[in-house]
């Protein structure tokens, strides 16, 4: 991303993707927003989707734009999606990747197998947890 003013960016940490709205992942912690230029008054941005199917990418893309241009420097902002390149893991946070890891992290389980059949268990019996 182009060295983007962090204001954008924290007016941004506002908005967030609909469907990890609960958790509080915003558009900026998922890794969405590919690019922000702005010159002159007017922004443009580019979005990736997690998905080209994204039910709510109108939703989205008019959230985005309505917040970025009630900043006070901004006079207009046009929001795009970047078709060409696809959204990966690797562009969440380390906050959002936290919230969204339905398994601990792997280093932290001193006794896999263990880990491992305790799961299942819990699966047999209905639970999917641990």
């Amino acid at each position: 991303m182009d060295e983007v003013p962090q204001r954008f960016l924290d007016a941004l940490g506002a908005v967030y993707d609909p469907c990890c709205r609960e958790q509080g992942i915003s558009v900026v912690d998922m890794g969405l927003i590919d690019s922000i230029h702005f010159a002159d008054g007017d922004a443009r941005l580019e979005l990736v989707l997690t998905s080209g199917w994204c039910p709510f990418a109108a939703e989205l893309l008019g959230a985005v734009r309505e917040r970025v241009e009630a900043l006070p420097e901004v006079e207009g902002a046009t929001v795009e999606l970047v078709w060409d390149k696809a959204w990966g893991s690797e562009r969440l946070s380390a906050d959002a990747r936290a919230k969204l890891r339905f398994l601990p992290d792997p280093a932290s389980i001193q006794d896999r197998e263990q880990y491992v059949a305790h799961v299942k268990s819990r699966a047999s019996q209905g639970r999917s947890r641990p």
